[in-house]
């Protein structure tokens, strides 16, 4: 056999133990007439960190998650084509919706105009921001509060470099009209500012009053932020003057159904576990593969999803420092790990290796490691042997140290980290594990001011942006910092290609490149699961509708109150 054959046979094998996980789950559509009322506790994907900002302005990646049900967005996810209703998505991707499922929320419809290339946005009427003592009375969203939150985040110094470079100008052409013209074509014109992390309507009145402060935040959305304890809660109460409906059974049903929603803020994996095996919490988001078995025996009662998660792991080596600019450094740690291993050992079979940044729900993007070149799949192929040879080619033939933090608030981590430093030890080769807590480890990424190496998990995000932010020059999820002025080129014309088919050649091509560069140790992709009780109806494990915002999905759930008591809750 070949080497390349003997290559593309080992892969084969890899993926045929972990096929199971890319199987979507059955649909489980609603029939039973909703019920109002009660209250939602849920733990969300993120359960172990609070709330980052109440200001979008502040550009936290978590803002969608922490006000999506308060703040709304022109555009969400078109959840009548989620398996709760139905259909046959899963709603799971941090944030990516099909082009397909994309429906407007704020926006009534819109449409697109050339030369130049514009678009046009109708709002809905009668949409309220409701009265907020000391903060605003209640009033109709109109087209400058559009057009204001748009040039705020504009503005702010901590905007995402390149983000909005590609808009000219935004303006309310009447009440209920908004109108952006573009400087040219941009790919993601709908997601940047329709439905991405930071589109959020904020009234000038909040901002006014202070966006950075819980107290004050006000939206159109179907809840209010009734209250916010640092590290344990934050709870929405209903808002009753909430505009949209969902379709249920052919019949409208106004949103929402619950009285209170709360998000639990727990630091503790097990006391998490254990406040859902009581009832404590409805839904648990995201369950550890290595705790599903004691819960399905503890509490057989609960409904699962599984899903491959929508980060990718791994381990970052800074491309601008030494001994990392050097490419064969950088291979012979990657094959000085054993992946194959860590999936059938450490995770049990609850994990997949594929290519980041990739991931499987990206159909038409996504490319199997099979697919690609053999370059890129020697590096998933445990070899360390070879790993000594190409640092003694570096000049390493007695290896090296160098520092790795990691955030102390990932479970998983901190148990695979060390796992990793015992493969990398074998080639000569010792890190320094320095945990940090969040906010520090997130601001020593922003800032640049980060270690050689870099323990992480960063979301896939859609397609395009999972390339640009993370491997493009300046972008401040680039942990890397890995930068190549023709990998800037490849991307700046993929934002301006039309054609999605195209878009998806270029995208493969480019993540074949990245995957053989290796600015990453790549680490297996683990399986994710989601639990919650059978009294919670009108949702089948969806996560998100939108860039990282559960908001709306969580807004169309109803408690069966009678079956959890039933249930003896």
């Amino acid at each position: 056999m070949t080497p390349a054959r003997k290559l593309r046979a080992t892969l084969a094998g890899i993926a045929a133990g972990t096929a199971l996980a890319l199987l979507p789950a059955g649909a489980s559509a609603q029939a039973e007439k909703p019920q109002y009322g009660g209250t939602l506790n849920i733990a969300l994907v993120y359960w172990t960190l609070s709330p980052l900002s109440w200001d979008p302005a502040d550009w936290a990646w978590k803002f969608g998650q922490d006000t999506g049900m308060v703040y709304e967005q022109l555009f969400a996810a078109d959840l009548s084509k989620a398996r709760s209703h139905g259909g046959k998505l899963d709603f799971a991707a941090d944030s990516w919706l099909p082009s397909d499922a994309i429906r407007g929320e704020l926006a009534e419809s819109w449409k697109t105009m050339d030369n130049p290339f514009r678009a046009e946005i109708k709002l809905r009427k009668g949409v309220m921001f409701p009265d907020k003592p000391g903060v605003m009375k209640a009033r109709e969203l109109v087209a400058d509060d559009v057009v204001y939150s748009f040039y705020r985040l504009d503005k702010s110094p901590k905007k995402v470099p390149t983000y909005f470079d590609h808009v000219d100008k935004v303006e309310a052409i009447d009440k209920h009209t908004v109108l952006f013209t573009f400087k040219n074509y941009n790919a993601e014109w709908d997601y940047r500012f329709g439905w991405g992390y930071y589109s959020g309507i904020v009234p000038k009145e909040v901002s006014d009053a202070g966006a950075g402060n819980w107290k004050n935040v006000n939206g159109t959305g179907p809840f209010s932020l009734g209250d916010f304890i640092q590290g344990n809660s934050v709870t929405y109460n209903k808002n009753p003057q909430y505009w949209d409906k969902d379709i249920l059974g052919g019949q409208p049903y106004k949103l929402p159904f619950v009285d209170k929603i709360v998000y639990r803020t727990i630091k503790d994996e097990s006391a998490t576990y254990t406040a859902l095996r009581t009832g404590k919490l409805d839904v648990v988001e995201s369950v550890r593969w290595s705790a599903v078995e004691e819960l399905k025996k503890n509490a057989p009662a609960l409904k699962w999803k599984r899903w491959v998660d929508t980060g990718g792991t791994f381990l970052s080596l800074r491309t601008d420092v030494k001994p990392f600019d050097d490419i064969r450094v950088r291979r012979a740690l990657n094959i000085a790990v054993n992946k194959d291993e860590i999936v059938k050992q450490y995770y049990a079979g609850n994990a997949v290796l594929f290519g980041y940044p990739m991931h499987p729900d990206y159909v038409g993007y996504y490319e199997t490691l099979d697919q690609m070149t053999l370059s890129a799949q020697e590096l998933f192929v445990y070899n360390p042997d070879k790993a000594r040879a190409l640092l003694a080619e570096a000049g390493y033939p007695k290896g090296f140290s160098f520092k790795v933090q990691v955030c102390s608030c990932s479970p998983d981590h901190m148990d695979l980290l060390p796992l990793v430093a015992a493969y990398l030890d074998k080639v000569g080769v010792k890190l320094e594990i320095q945990p940090m807590e969040y906010g520090a480890f997130l601001s020593a990424m922003t800032t640049r001011t980060h270690a050689a190496g870099y323990f992480m998990r960063n979301g896939h995000t859609n397609p395009t942006t999972s390339i640009r932010k993370s491997f493009t020059t300046k972008q401040f999820w680039n942990p890397s910092q890995y930068s190549d002025p023709e990998m800037d080129k490849r991307m700046a014309a993929t934002y301006l290609e039309r054609d999605e088919g195209k878009r998806k050649i270029l995208i493969k091509l480019m993540t074949r490149d990245i995957v053989e560069k290796a600015p990453y140790i790549w680490l297996p992709t683990p399986i994710g699961y989601s639990a919650w009780w059978p009294w919670v109806k009108n949702y089948d494990g969806e996560l998100r509708a939108g860039s990282e915002r559960p908001g709306p999905i969580h807004t169309r759930m109803w408690l069966d109150q009678g079956m959890k008591k039933k249930m003896g809750f």
